[in-house]
């Protein structure tokens, strides 16, 4: 089994090898060894406190590399003179920024402005992956970090009400094919959703005042007993591709569901997959993954083999990790994740 294990950790290796040659594999060997295990330690002594933290660091870095690559953009505050990704409508409900304060800090006392901000988000999401059941992966590190933030680009971000064709082709446009878009969303397995995100479907859908008709009219009031209509009020969901970590809260704002809601241990991608079978889907941009041949093969091969969907979800998150990264002099490390260490803005 050791064997077995070692084999796929090395193809998966070689899988990225070639995926951009200015990263490396252990980059931070000699400058910062003990790197990734401080990332690792600090995460799971977060996670031992507050089990948020690991959905919040997979939607962080998904919003980060999603828009101009993984730069860790997404974690810049706004300044006087120009706006941030993170206060922008598609992002307004990212957590987990503080953690990566904490785990900067760890990183800094350790090896001061060694190690990159985009680094540590990309090793902090897989972290979080393991964390919540799903696989291991390895990642080559040597990213730098942008000294820019993108804050018209948030709105090219997937939204939760997104269809399929809509949804297919944003993540063309990254490169990503129908079945990898299928696996992504994959990590809507952990965490919890915002009943705005779904409200429509349960009440109004598409202006009928009827729920979604591929919804499972069981599962339908399950959903309205946890989002209570009298207490909702008009809102457009803004753009959320991953599931918000917020706990379950009796208020409009904190009303939430869990993703994983037949409970901890049903297994990282078997509940989410099996339910958009059943009509269960609590996005509809998740649900409409069972709308096109293609992708529904998918959905159906992975709810019937987790094993799969593992392999899949790994070679896939290495794929992400490596988008359009920024490498030698492209970019800087920053010694405070919020901030550009150069005067450039």
């Amino acid at each position: 089994m050791k064997t077995v294990v070692l084999i796929g950790y090395f193809v998966l290796l070689s899988l990225i090898t070639s995926s951009h040659s200015s990263l490396e594999y252990d980059y931070y060997r000699e400058s910062c060894p003990q790197a990734q295990q401080i990332i690792k330690y600090t995460l799971r002594r977060i996670y031992d406190q507050n089990k948020s933290v690991a959905p919040a660091m997979l939607r962080l870095v998904f919003h980060d590399c999603f828009i101009k690559g993984c730069d860790a953009s997404v974690l810049l505050d706004p300044t006087e003179v120009t706006g941030s990704e993170k206060t922008t409508p598609p992002n307004e409900s990212l957590k987990g920024f503080e953690h990566i304060d904490l785990i900067k800090s760890e990183l800094e006392n350790a090896c001061p402005g060694v190690v990159s901000c985009a680094d540590l988000l990309v090793v902090a999401a897989r972290e979080s992956v393991v964390l919540v059941g799903g696989p291991f992966y390895p990642l080559h590190t040597g990213r730098k970090d942008g000294v820019h933030s993108y804050p018209d680009d948030s709105f090219n971000l997937p939204s939760p009400l997104d269809t399929h064709s809509i949804s297919i082709h944003r993540f063309e446009l990254r490169n990503f094919t129908e079945k990898e878009t299928v696996t992504l969303l994959g990590a809507h397995s952990t965490g919890k959703i915002h009943c705005k995100f779904f409200e429509k479907r349960l009440y109004n859908f598409g202006g009928t005042n009827q729920p979604d008709p591929s919804m499972d009219p069981e599962f339908v009031e399950l959903l309205r007993s946890m989002c209570n209509k009298s207490e909702t009020h008009s809102q457009s969901p803004s753009a959320s591709p991953s599931p918000s970590p917020l706990t379950t809260s009796k208020t409009r704002k904190e009303q939430a569901m869990n993703m994983d809601y037949e409970g901890p241990g049903s297994g990282f991608g078997t509940l989410y997959y099996r339910s958009l079978l059943q009509g269960r889907g609590i996005l509809f941009v998740d649900q409409q993954m069972t709308a096109g041949e293609n992708s529904s093969n998918w959905v159906r091969q992975y709810a019937s083999d987790v094993s799969m969907f593992h392999k899949d979800f790994a070679q896939v998150m290495m794929k992400l990790s490596n988008y359009q990264v920024l490498t030698g002099s492209q970019g800087e490390v920053r010694q405070n994740c919020r901030e550009v260490k150069a005067s450039l803005w």
